[in-house]
């Protein structure tokens, strides 16, 4: 079991982060958590790349010296597996806002959905959503979004090494997908569509690694809070 002076010193959490909650809200939890667990006023917690609420799956969570690592946490590679939704798009690219175009799919094959991943792989230009935390002259691009606001975003380079499908059900897309820090899912599936001559969005997201760290040795957060109480 972890003692105070564990989590000081420094410490890398595991955490799956459940549907609904941001990134920062988990690890606000956390933190109040240990400061209660323990009756300390202060401790550092931070996460190692955000996930979308709409999103699950694996935060890196560094406490005490450890968030020094972030960075280098930050910029490991991550593998998501999720589900694409073939002939519509939404203006956030996923279910955070309503479908706002429809998009012929009758041309698309299995062949054709298996082809096109190759397009995707290795080094692309990728435009993030618009609908994204991302800064532009200090503010945030969702904030210009949900003002009805226009502004120009940029392409990034981002790098996937893999990107797989692996099941496909009637318009519902199941892949998985080996990239860089950086790179937007979301993106990914709306460019997908495009290369499709159709549209899509994403439906469902989750994170499964970040380098060498595995969704499948996190704890739940309620799972965390039930370890700390039994010390």
């Amino acid at each position: 079991m972890l003692t105070l002076e564990d989590y000081l010193s420094g410490q890398v959490l595991l955490i799956d982060k459940p549907l609904n909650w941001t990134s920062f809200q988990v690890v606000n939890k956390l933190r109040w958590e240990i400061r209660q667990a323990y009756n300390i006023k202060k401790i550092k917690v931070g996460h190692a790349g955000t996930l979308d609420p709409l999103a699950s799956g694996l935060l890196v969570i560094c406490t005490g010296k450890m968030t020094k690592q972030i960075d280098t946490f930050q910029g490991q590679i991550k593998e998501y597996t999720g589900t694409f939704v073939l002939g519509s798009s939404t203006p956030s690219f996923d279910l955070e806002t309503e479908i706002d175009g429809n998009f012929p799919t009758e041309h698309i094959t299995e062949s054709l959905i298996h082809k096109t991943t190759e397009q995707f792989i290795g080094n692309i230009q990728q435009y993030p959503p618009v609908f994204s935390a991302l800064k532009k002259d200090g503010k945030r691009l969702y904030e210009y979004a949900r003002a009805g606001e226009s502004v120009e975003i940029k392409p990034r380079t981002v790098s996937i090494s893999e990107f797989k499908i692996t099941n496909i059900n009637g318009l519902h897309i199941d892949f998985r997908v080996v990239c860089s820090k950086g790179t937007y899912i979301r993106s990914l599936a709306n460019d997908f569509g495009k290369a499709l001559n159709s549209g899509a969005h994403l439906s469902a997201l989750r994170r499964t690694k970040i380098g060498e760290f595995d969704v499948k040795n996190s704890l739940s957060v309620d799972k965390f809070i039930q370890n700390l109480s039994s010390k």
